[in-house]
């Protein structure tokens, strides 16, 4: 889960680029807290996806197998 903190320091550091600029360290301190909060997006995203089930109009599950193979191997999945 993303923290407030990050997203906070974040947009802080995004609102004084624009009002001021940077100085290195703190532009080398954005670069290191977006890839933080990209990591734990992907993480978060893939985490939903994988444990999705997809249904058509008739209400039958039409899952793809590739994740279902992935829920079982997670034990979300009895079948």
């Amino acid at each position: 889960m993303i923290s407030k903190e990050l997203l906070g320091r974040i947009n802080e550091l995004a609102h004084k680029a624009k009002a001021e600029g940077l100085t290195e360290l703190e532009q080398a301190e954005r670069k290191e807290l977006r890839e933080k909060y990209l990591k734990e997006f992907r993480a978060g995203f893939r985490q939903q996806v994988e444990s999705l089930q997809v249904f058509d109009k008739q209400g039958n599950e039409v899952t793809p197998e590739k994740v279902r193979q992935v829920q079982r191997e997670r034990g979300l999945r009895n079948d």
